[in-house]
């Protein structure tokens, strides 16, 4: 599965699927330069069961790596994978 990445602004999302046909959907908005708050994760009928969504958090996690970025899952679907997934918690903000 292709992932795209369009950001605009301080809003962005990750996405599965083309302009006209969106599967799978991370939307986030950017808290100053170096802060992300994903905020909604949805996925298609089509694509439930097949990770997904965790491929779309995972290419949030990659993109915070490369641009020194910390995540804030507000959403509850991207919270949960950060619990289950140790290895995400580099780009964890902490307060």
């Amino acid at each position: 599965m292709q992932i795209l990445h369009k950001k605009d602004g301080n809003k962005g999302f990750f996405h599965i699927g083309d302009e006209n046909n969106t599967l799978a959907k991370m939307t986030y908005s950017m808290a100053g330069a170096e802060k992300m708050i994903i905020d909604h994760t949805e996925v298609s009928e089509e694509l439930r069961g097949k990770n997904a969504g965790y491929q779309l958090v995972s290419a949030a996690v990659e993109y915070a790596r490369e641009n020194a970025i910390r995540i804030i899952p507000l959403c509850p679907f991207a919270n949960s994978v950060f619990k289950k997934k140790s290895e995400l918690g580099d780009v964890l903000f902490t307060h």
